[in-house]
């Protein structure tokens, strides 16, 4: 490294409180301040190929070929915008635009994305993931304007609708014996493929084509219709009511996207669809049985708390509303989560709750009136009445909470709680939810509870169930990663029993990640996925809930990277 350059090392290598170690004793993440865990999470590719975007050479950057603009605008989405933002102006990282990028220049941005920060920027090019000609790359591409990803109206999206099997021609009862109400919608996530597992039979009944990396499965009130979308904005509409279940309808709502959900209000069931996307930040409203569009809003507009405008502010969880003909819509880098009143979609009513930054997933209370969603990066988890249509309180937990859905039971101390996990820690916080018969303990954490580590993706317990089980699928030690936690809700202040559920399916190679507990209708078995690599054998593993044994271990060649998996039953009546 030249002179310049090694000042500009030093320079980096002292930002912040925290010394950045070199390559050799760096952390596992690579670069201080941000965990592995937190890494594997917020770095996660976005789903959009190098001919997204037209090229935007700008004459003050230095030169790129046409072949370096395209390979350095894939790099980018792969590894960056996740963090940065598809328009680089900053979302869970620093703003990477050219009127900061072109003061910084060449020398100073190669250093930087070779070593990383301690603020959290990975070190690219010394963990060997970019080579040096790569990091050149970067670096000069990053001083040009940021290509924009197109838009996507109506015009899109109802070239991408198709109705594969009209209303009309579908089944009028039931032409199937599944159990409906104990099936199971399996994320295949790298087959593009969702696979319906029957609980009772625990046998694969059918694999339905979908979208790049399902995000979730939600029912229809009625039960009969299941949605998922994938990451890449695709929706599909599968019929459970037909004797093979099979798509129906299908549409694209836009680049990428995470967010789906139904009308549940009387009266209104089955009727409306809502999507949410990442790219371009706007929600859908569709026809309940078709997927035909019907409503689009952007999300664009100011922060909750400094009052900035945002350009790329992301729809991140939905849930549909029991009070109101609503659904609740959560604004990730803006803060506000939006009540979006369905009963008239021409003169759309909206009631805009200022909540907190970074919101993302989350769950009802028991009694399905609050909605407890997590603002990660805020590490803090907003309350919401659905009934009144206002924000509760925002309490402070661990950090970077992701519950999923989170995990609703009664304390032997406090009273009824809602639990989360964390990406950022080994904490578990346990909210009490009770205004009524446990006032002091209401919208406040009564108990922080010690897990395995960090890297928990979701939490789970069911209303028959005396256990809290918590994965933590992320963290970096296999050890941890490939098994589970279960706490006993009756002594919930002793140290959980550790499950080495990887063990128990008995694979071979691979990282074999175990994630999502997830509960049969019943109650008495909790599934879980072993997700190992796309070329890898995967499973499920299902426990006896009360003896916490094994019960069986589905294997199947068409299981490739099962992540998620949502009983029909629980997600239609939001049991968890």
């Amino acid at each position: 490294m030249n002179t310049k350059l090694t000042v500009l090392a030093a320079s980096i290598l002292v930002m912040g409180a925290t010394q950045l170690a070199v390559a050799a004793d760096a952390p596992p993440s690579g670069h201080p301040g941000t965990s592995e865990p937190e890494l594997r999470y917020k770095g996660a590719p976005v789903p959009m190929g190098q001919e997204t975007g037209p090229d935007t050479a700008s004459p003050k950057a230095p030169p790129l070929t046409a072949a370096e603009f395209n390979r350095a605008k894939q790099i980018y989405f792969e590894r960056c915008a996740g963090c940065h933002g598809v328009l680089r102006k900053g979302a869970t990282g620093k703003p990477l635009t050219p009127d900061i990028t072109l003061q910084r220049g060449t020398d100073y941005l190669k250093v930087f994305i070779n070593y990383g920060s301690p603020a959290g920027m990975p070190n690219w090019g010394t963990s060997g993931q970019l080579t040096e000609q790569e990091v050149d790359m970067m670096a000069r591409f990053l001083q040009h304007e940021p290509p924009t990803p197109p838009e996507f109206g109506m015009k899109d999206m109802k070239a991408s609708w198709k109705v594969i099997v009209p209303p009309e021609k579908r089944p009028k009862k039931k032409e199937n014996d599944l159990n409906l109400d104990n099936l199971f919608s399996v994320t295949l996530r790298d087959a593009g493929q969702i696979a319906l597992i029957d609980g009772d039979s625990k046998k694969i009944v059918e694999v339905i084509d979908t979208g790049y990396a399902v995000h979730i499965s939600r029912m229809s009130a009625s039960g009969r219709y299941l949605y998922v979308i994938g990451r890449d904005a695709q929706i599909n509409l599968i019929d459970l009511w037909m004797k093979h279940p099979a798509n129906v309808a299908v549409i694209k709502v836009g680049l990428e996207a995470r967010s789906v959900d139904t009308s549940k209000y009387k009266g209104y069931e089955d009727t409306y669809a809502i999507a949410g996307s990442y790219w371009p930040p706007q929600y859908t409203i569709m026809k309940g049985d078709t997927l035909e569009p019907l409503k689009i809003v952007s999300t664009r507009g100011f922060t909750v708390d400094t009052q900035e405008y945002h350009p790329e502010p992301r729809v991140a969880s939905i849930v549909a509303s029991h009070f109101h003909p609503e659904f609740a819509v959560n604004v990730k880098e803006t803060g506000h989560t939006l009540m979006v009143n369905y009963s008239n979609l021409n003169n759309l009513k909206v009631t805009d709750i200022g909540t907190a930054r970074f919101l993302h997933d989350g769950g009802w209370d028991s009694t399905r009136r609050y909605f407890m969603v997590a603002a990660n990066q805020s590490n803090k988890i907003a309350v919401v009445d659905a009934k009144e249509d206002k924000l509760v309180k925002l309490v402070d937990v661990g950090k970077i909470p992701h519950p999923g859905r989170g995990a609703n039971f009664v304390d032997p101390k406090y009273g009824p709680v809602w639990a989360t996990g964390d990406l950022g820690d080994d904490q578990i916080a346990l909210i009490g939810t009770d205004p009524v018969k446990h006032p002091k303990n209401a919208w406040k954490v009564v108990r922080m509870l010690k897990g395995q580590g960090g890297g928990s993706l979701f939490i789970k317990t069911h209303p028959k169930s005396k256990n809290l089980w918590v994965d933590t699928a992320l963290n970096p030690d296999p050890a941890i990663s490939q098994s589970i936690a279960v706490y006993d809700i009756a002594h919930i202040d002793k140290a959980p029993q550790v499950i080495k559920i990887a063990e128990l399916a008995n694979l071979g190679d691979g990282p074999k990640r175990v994630v999502q507990p997830e509960y049969n209708k019943a109650g008495d078995e909790v599934w879980f996925s072993v997700w190992n690599g796309k070329t890898q054998e995967s499973a499920i593993v299902v426990l006896d809930d009360k003896t916490r044994k094994l019960k069986t271990v589905i294997k199947d060649k068409r299981l490739i990277t099962p992540t998620g998996k949502f009983n029909v039953y629980n997600t239609q009546h939001d049991v968890y």
